[in-house]
């Protein structure tokens, strides 16, 4: 039997338990993994954003390295190779990551460069959106509803609460990251 069991048999109920190791399974699984991603990062120079605490940043001279985090997927851009190689293995010997190469798409932006420089976009992301609602072949108008038309909770959209949500937040999303989207 363990001594914790043994204590809480005993009575004594006012114990607190210290996790060492974190699971999946477990609600602070994600906040202990970024602590400790988070640690390891600046071990190795990088600057923590006190704007965006997902954001990373390395400046050596002219050499920029910039690390941005989201849940699982993280991104590394710069300006030299040879640090972001370095980076990368760096993390991949502590945390055994995948590399998929150059980004093309991430968090429903695409991202192209040329001698011009970057071009990021969403709009696969948003006619995802369009073709997810049902409405790809749809006819644009200048209003997006008819005057004196009476909303009611009777809609096919409204059947499936969840899927509205998700369409509600995938929207908000849109709007956030491209403002000029109305």
């Amino acid at each position: 039997m363990s001594m914790l069991s043994r204590l809480l048999r005993e009575g004594e109920e006012d114990l607190v338990c210290r996790l060492h190791k974190s699971l999946y399974e477990l609600k602070q699984a994600a906040c202990q993994w970024f602590v400790k991603f988070s640690e390891a990062i600046r071990f190795a120079s990088y600057v923590q954003s006190q704007i965006d605490h997902s954001l990373f940043i390395k400046q050596q001279g002219k050499s920029f390295t910039t690390l941005l985090i989201y849940v699982d997927d993280i991104l590394v851009i710069g300006n030299d190779l040879i640090s972001i190689v370095t980076t990368k293995n760096f993390l991949h010997n502590l945390f055994h990551l995948k590399d998929f190469g150059t980004v093309k798409y991430f968090l429903g932006i695409e991202v192209s460069a040329s001698k011009n420089g970057i071009f990021i976009s969403q709009r696969k992301y948003a006619l995802d959106i369009i073709e997810d609602a049902g409405l790809l072949g749809a006819t644009p108008i200048d209003t997006s509803m008819e005057q004196g038309l009476k909303l009611s909770d009777k809609s096919d959209l409204l059947k499936d609460s969840g899927r509205f949500k998700r369409l509600v937040g995938r929207l908000i999303y849109l709007i956030v990251s491209k403002p000029n989207i109305t």
